[in-house]
């Protein structure tokens, strides 16, 4: 679907607020489809709805959807399983999301850096 680079990274995240299905797709390398089926899985994921049903994700989201890919693909956990993992490790879960952030933050100032030295 997309290559993020030689390491299997995913992409960084944009700094913007808003995010459609496609570019939630596009970011975390996960179909459309299966974005819609995770939200029926998975009572954390909640993305904004507004006129005509269309989604909106925020980083949040963006942050959960890349965890449960993580557990799912990478961890080998089933829906269940991934569904328990995220319920009950809440605070391994905000440290994890935190790690996240600071990485995402990293790779954006050094973005910067880099425009800003060019």
């Amino acid at each position: 679907m997309l290559e993020p680079g030689s390491n299997g990274e995913l992409p960084p995240i944009p700094g913007k607020r808003y995010f459609t299905i496609g570019e939630v797709s596009t970011l975390c390398d996960v179909k459309p489809h299966v974005l819609r089926y995770w939200e029926q899985e998975f009572p954390q994921l909640k993305p904004t709805k507004r006129r005509g049903n269309r989604r909106y994700y925020q980083r949040q989201d963006i942050i959960m959807i890349r965890q449960i890919r993580a557990l799912l693909y990478e961890q080998g956990f089933t829906i269940g399983g991934a569904r328990l993992q995220l319920g009950s490790d809440t605070a391994k879960d905000d440290v994890t999301q935190f790690n996240m952030l600071v990485k995402q933050t990293l790779s954006e100032l050094e973005d910067i850096l880099r425009a800003l030295k060019a």
